[in-house]
């Protein structure tokens, strides 16, 4: 019997005011920040989760070498442990 996945969704608001659907791939954390991996369709998405008075919000990240060292991290942290 194959149980169906259940995956999370959230919307993001573009800059120019488009919104779109976004499943919710991973939440991670690698060294004290924590991390959301997002898709829609072919895109892909890393952000980073930020709280603020008990508010969590996601915040893009700018700098292409954090991005691939967040997402390196994450591919090591997989393949040493994968999912069942």
């Amino acid at each position: 019997m194959t149980v169906p996945q259940v995956r999370d969704f959230i919307i993001i608001e573009e800059e120019d005011g488009e919104e779109r659907q976004f499943a919710v791939d991973a939440l991670f954390d690698v060294e004290d920040e924590s991390y959301a991996l997002l898709s829609s369709g072919d895109d892909l998405l890393l952000m980073r989760v930020e709280e603020e008075d008990g508010e969590q919000y996601l915040v893009g990240l700018d700098d292409p070498i954090e991005r691939e060292n967040i997402l390196h991290a994450y591919e090591v942290a997989v393949e040493s442990a994968p999912a069942e």
